[in-house]
């Protein structure tokens, strides 16, 4: 286990404390008839526009910024924009990243804090083909295994947990390689590329399936981060645009056909190659892992010990050198719901 005091130091704690009680005063004169100021705030997601940033665009969309005193830009996100270069560099406020890489980069020196966990059940699988002859984990021994490089330590540990050795292939944005029967197995998120292999003509029937949280390899994905110091300094601000979220993912999930709308415009605005079903799919399944049925955990909240965990399993794979450098990586507020 991991010391608290080395994560949190108790002088941050309680610094942080009295800053979200200054908030709290702060909040109560706002309510009280004093005018409240409008703050321009810049969010870039860690991907291109889809139904997985739905909770987001409805925020915009539909107010619940603007009653939280936020003018918020969406910027677009991708692999030519990184949101974690964004984040660094100071062109945006917050940004939206999986759990993983922002302890990457808190290791590299970059010190994000997780203000909001979104995404509690990790959506990261492997998709092989049954004709190719893998019908259980221990088929993979030897196989050829394509994984993203940024989100490689969840395969590598599924992969290193059940002793297999297989030749790992660097997957790029496309399932081609696997599709042409280039490698045995790919990786895929369950709510995007998943949809997108059963569209080309296989169907459910014909894969084989490893959802890694099934594995004991639950990454909490999404998150809400931003730098430590806006963390510090300003917790009004970053309390406001992490409400103000998850109102849009409620709304969303009430409303999905409003959301696909704001998600639709988005797409249609960026020129994207993607039709309402596969929104509607990922949206659906964005749901289930933003609020799984089997936890009753309030959305929003990352667990001490799920970052213990992660931390652990990135340590293990040589992905990061030390997990008490991570100082205030996590915002130990004990509920943003």
């Amino acid at each position: 286990m991991i010391d608290d005091s080395v994560l949190f130091p108790i002088s941050f704690r309680v610094r942080l404390a009295s800053l979200f009680l200054s908030m709290g005063c702060l909040l109560l004169l706002c309510s009280s008839g004093q005018a409240q100021e409008v703050r321009l705030v810049r969010f870039i997601p860690h991907w291109s526009p889809q139904a997985q940033f739905a909770g987001y665009f409805v925020a915009k969309d539909n107010g619940m910024y603007e009653r939280h005193g936020l003018d918020v830009e969406i910027l677009r996100g991708g692999p030519d924009n990184p949101a974690s270069e964004a984040l660094a560099k100071g062109e945006a406020e917050f940004a939206s990243l999986f759990l993983s890489r922002a302890l990457i980069l808190r290791s590299q020196g970059v010190p994000v804090v997780n203000v909001g966990q979104i995404v509690q059940r990790s959506a990261l699988m492997l998709v092989a083909k049954k004709s190719s002859g893998v019908l259980s984990p221990i088929d993979l021994r030897g196989r050829r295994i394509s994984v993203w490089p940024e989100f490689s330590a969840q395969p590598l540990a599924f992969l290193r947990r059940l002793h297999l050795d297989v030749e790992v292939v660097p997957q790029g944005y496309s399932l081609n390689l696997f599709l042409m029967g280039g490698v045995d197995a790919a990786s895929a998120m369950w709510y995007n590329e998943y949809h997108t292999i059963l569209n080309s003509g296989l169907d459910e029937s014909e894969l084989t399936t490893f959802l890694l949280a099934d594995y004991g390899l639950n990454f909490p994905e999404d998150g809400l981060y931003c730098l430590e110091n806006l963390a510090l300094n300003d917790p009004t601000l970053v309390r406001a645009f992490v409400q103000a979220s998850l109102e849009g993912w409620r709304y969303a999930f009430d409303h999905p056909e409003e959301a696909l709308d704001a998600v639709m415009e988005r797409v249609r605005q960026a020129n994207l190659p993607t039709n309402r079903v596969h929104q509607k799919w990922m949206l659906d399944r964005m749901r289930d892992v933003i609020l799984p049925p089997e936890s009753d955990k309030p959305m929003g909240l990352l667990e001490m010990d799920e970052y213990e965990f992660v931390a652990t399993e990135l340590f293990e794979s040589g992905s990061i050198t030390d997990i008490t450098a991570h100082r205030i990586f996590y915002d130990p507020r004990p509920s943003i719901d």
